[in-house]
């Protein structure tokens, strides 16, 4: 953990980033660049590879229209000039995404790393970037986006993460720097989604079989015995909806998990069914 002394000092500086370039303009792309304009951003400017795909992208051409977002035609035009890059994509891209980064990332740039994807990725992909004179941060989200938007809690790591937080929380954003090594920050969030996922995935399957056999009210009224202070019919329904909405991303995000165990020697069975659970889920919900 940072001593409390250097996240007070670098608050209080309240270096803002001026210009900031996302690689991803998916949903979380789109309302971190509209948040982030609105927080006093100086511009902003988006790639995606839906980009090279008219027919698939008009709806991120029409959200970077109306919230003023210059679009990109690559990745490397993206960050030129930037103060901070943030790679918004997906856990299988990571990799991908920074060892390209590695051939236009500059010294005095920062790459901010949001995917959810395992401690190990992360080092990796950390490895690739550095040597350009960039500083990596590996950034952890520890909930959904929507909702929260730009103030949704990240964990922040790597060398560079102290500096680099207070210059986007100037912005309006909500990053906590929690280690100077790689890799800290994805396990406290991977970890978590173990258990949240797990449980995601196992009420549904729960809740869908009760009420194939019609025994919903005695299943939920078992469980509220056994944990009085949890409100089941409801929280079925919304993971239920979760998963629905989100099964996919949140598949990857297991399967991410799982590679953390292995690397840990551990069993990743477990967290393989979970996102293979998930995945099934998605557009099931209801069913």
């Amino acid at each position: 953990m940072f001593p409390p002394k250097f996240g007070r000092m670098f608050v209080a500086m309240k270096v803002a980033a001026k210009k900031i370039a996302l690689i991803g303009y998916g949903e979380v792309g789109q309302i971190f660049a509209r948040e982030l304009l609105a927080g006093g951003a100086e511009g902003i400017r988006a790639y995606d590879i839906l980009f090279d795909r008219p027919e698939r992208s008009g709806s991120q051409v029409a959200a970077a229209e109306r919230d003023g977002v210059a679009l990109a035609r690559s990745a490397a035009e993206a960050a030129e000039g930037a103060d901070v890059v943030i790679s918004a994509v997906t856990a299988a891209s990571v990799k991908d995404v920074a060892r390209e980064a590695a051939g236009y990332m500059k010294a005095g740039q920062f790459f901010l790393d949001i995917n959810s994807a395992s401690p190990g990725t992360k080092t990796e992909a950390a490895a690739m970037i550095s040597p350009t004179g960039a500083a990596y941060v590996e950034g952890a989200v520890m909930a959904p986006v929507p909702g929260p938007g730009i103030k949704v809690s990240i964990l922040a790591g790597g060398p560079s993460a102290e500096e680099l937080a207070p210059m986007l929380n100037a912005l309006g954003m909500n990053i906590r720097p929690v280690a100077r090594e790689y890799g800290r920050a994805s396990a406290m969030k991977l970890c978590r989604s173990i258990m949240i996922k797990g449980l995601e995935a196992l009420i549904v399957d729960c809740a869908r079989a009760a009420k194939s056999w019609n025994v919903e009210e005695e299943v939920f009224g078992s469980l509220q015995e056994s944990f009085p202070s949890i409100d089941w019919p409801k929280l079925a329904v919304t993971m239920a909806g979760r998963v629905n909405q989100h099964g996919v991303r949140r598949g990857a995000e297991m399967r991410e998990a799982g590679m953390m165990l292995a690397d840990l020697g551990m069993a990743d069975e477990l967290a393989v069914a979970v996102a293979a659970a998930q995945e099934r889920g998605a557009g099931k919900a209801g069913k």
